[in-house]
């Protein structure tokens, strides 16, 4: 198993998505006292990532797939995930 919850997030979007371009940065520290936070982190995370799974699909399918796919991190414990998820060539 995976040691942190940001490796799994990675190996899940790398399997799922095959992205081209993934980056997920842990914002857990900025979110501390607030709904959701733990004193371990590794529950607010941004994820920008560019896939051709999203060719064609809006923001909110686009959306709606990541956090299907997470859906087990979320019960785990992962409480918000931003999200900037472009297909190739999008800005």
């Amino acid at each position: 198993m995976t040691d942190s919850r940001a490796e799994r997030i990675r190996a899940l979007m790398t399997s799922r998505f095959a992205p081209q371009a993934l980056e997920l940065t842990d914002d857990s520290a900025l979110h501390a006292g607030h709904a959701g936070a733990r004193p371990g982190g590794e529950t607010h995370y941004t994820l920008a990532m560019t896939s051709a799974a999203f060719a064609g699909l809006n923001r909110v399918a686009r959306s709606r797939l990541v956090n299907e796919a997470l859906a087990g991190e979320f019960q785990a414990g992962l409480h918000a995930l931003a999200l900037k998820l472009r297909a190739p060539g999008e800005g």
